[in-house]
């Protein structure tokens, strides 16, 4: 493939890449993680730029609504929830090793999914940027894949950048599938959850100032009065 052709395709895949978006639900939801073994360490500071660390081993497995992450170690960055930030407690970049890392997300309206795989994935919920190195291989189902050895994917909007235009060795390879038949949007947020709990709704109470009725006190029942006079009594 020569490099006029390969510029051509890799406008075309931006393109398409770029009506991928993600499951909007999905920045809504709690991230849950699980592995072997895990160590956390505590801000010292407490400051945005201190996060409190998470280090995951063995099996780690990340979910967040669609969102799927697997790799053989993890190392889970979070913003103190005391830090002067207005992302202050939220998750603000996730590091994936091992080979090799995995990362999968469903795409918002048709529900297709994306697949990403690499020697390390290093995501940033906070930016939906997705930085992928070593053997990197992303599929969109529906639109086409994407390898190189370092890829920039935006979870959010689909958009991706590969390769290195003054290194000619930095070659990139992309796949893009023909158009096929459009699928309905999905009625179900594609089988997950849309939001966070609403709160129960309040039961309504007496409005302030208003008197409640009361019930009308019974009159007690009169006893019939004894007659003292006895008979035969004067």
């Amino acid at each position: 493939m020569t490099r006029k052709t390969l510029t051509i395709c890799g406008t075309t895949a931006l393109l398409l890449a770029s009506q991928a978006f993600a499951l909007k639900s999905d920045k809504d939801q709690p991230a849950n993680a699980d592995a072997n073994y895990s160590k956390s360490v505590q801000s010292k500071t407490g400051a945005a730029n201190d996060p409190d660390l998470f280090d995951l081993d063995g099996n780690v497995v990340i979910t967040r609504g669609s969102i799927k992450m697997t790799a053989a170690h993890a190392t889970i960055q979070q913003i103190p929830s005391a830090a002067k930030d207005p992302n202050a407690g939220k998750m603000s970049r996730v590091i994936l090793t091992g080979k090799q890392a995995h990362m999968q997300q469903v795409h918002d309206g048709d529900c297709g999914l994306m697949t990403a795989n690499a020697d390390k994935i290093d995501y940033n919920p906070l930016t939906n940027l997705a930085e992928l190195t070593g053997s990197a291989v992303i599929v969109q189902q529906g639109r086409g894949e994407f390898r190189g050895e370092h890829l920039i994917y935006n979870t959010d909007t689909g958009d991706m950048e590969s390769g290195n235009k003054a290194d000619p060795a930095a070659r990139v390879h992309l796949v893009m599938e023909a158009k096929t038949q459009t699928q309905n949007e999905s009625p179900n947020n594609c089988g997950f959850a849309t939001g966070a709990a609403k709160p129960a709704a309040a039961k309504i109470t007496d409005k302030p100032g208003e008197a409640k009725p009361q019930p009308k006190e019974a009159k007690p029942a009169v006893k019939p009065s004894a007659d003292k006079s006895k008979d035969g009594a004067h």
